[in-house]
């Protein structure tokens, strides 16, 4: 049987007490990606977001991001890889912190947006994040663009690594998503985004921009909770996933059974 586990980027609102779908959203993901202040959230949120997460017994990872509120951690910043390597730790150990307080366990660590996309191609960037979460945790995992330098450093550093793939973001025939200032860089209908979830876990392929079929290694999937149809998308994709029969499951489940 084909397993999975659906990740969800959270916490990621302001003014202490608007926490959009994350609730909701819970409902539906075994993985939360939760903002640790830098490119969006606050401390109250991270802590409510931290007990839904442990109410509703799904997964709780830390989401770091670039130091950048107004640009919500999507542009690019020139930062060394030390640089890198503190901003990664400091906002692990926030969120770790809440998650102890809990009395929770943190399971995972996925950069944001801009940090995410830079270490997928920058191997001494990438290297430096997986140091970082290495020395926070040894049982950490990293979440990484399927197949990316990120996923190679955490390897080489010894982390256990998820290849993560989206629901919602296209592909260039180099294993990149399109960049989001590209018109079709999102999939915009329900059906579309789960097609390309189903083949991406039963075919281990994705159809690029260019119409080539790129190989793809599914082990996370990425959906997005702060677009206008994200609970109803979830719904969506949860029930394609189980009439293909496909078991969601977390992270920790899906690759130690690899």
């Amino acid at each position: 049987m084909f397993k999975i586990d659906l990740n969800c980027d959270m916490g990621e609102s302001f003014g202490s007490y608007h926490l959009g779908n994350d609730e909701k959203l819970l409902d539906f993901v075994t993985s939360a990606n939760i903002a640790c202040g830098f490119h969006a959230g606050d401390p109250t949120i991270m802590r409510k977001t931290v007990r839904m997460a442990l109410d509703k017994k799904v997964a709780i990872g830390a989401h770091p991001g670039l130091p950048d509120l107004a640009g919500f951690g999507r542009r690019n910043m020139q930062i060394t890889p030390q640089e890198a390597y503190d901003l990664v730790l400091y906002q692990i150990g926030a969120l770790s912190a809440f998650v102890k307080a809990e009395g929770g366990k943190l399971q995972h660590v996925k950069p944001h947006g801009a940090l995410y996309n830079m270490a997928a191609k920058d191997e001494q960037l990438s290297l430096s994040i997986a140091k970082a979460i290495y020395q926070m945790d040894p049982e950490l995992i990293l979440f990484g663009l399927s197949g990316s330098e990120l996923i190679k450093a955490g390897r080489k550093i010894g982390l256990r690594c998820a290849n993560e793939v989206f629901a919602d973001r296209t592909y260039q025939q180099d294993g990149s998503l399109t960049p989001r200032a590209n018109a079709y860089a999102l999939i915009n209908t329900n059906e579309e985004a789960s097609h390309q979830v189903i083949t991406m876990i039963k075919k281990s392929n994705v159809r690029s921009l260019q119409g080539t079929d790129v190989s793809i290694n599914a082990e996370t999937i990425c959906i997005h909770g702060d677009g206008n149809h994200a609970l109803e998308f979830a719904k969506h994709l949860v029930s394609s996933l189980q009439k293909e029969n496909i078991m969601m499951t977390k992270a920790a489940d899906v690759i130690d059974s690899d």
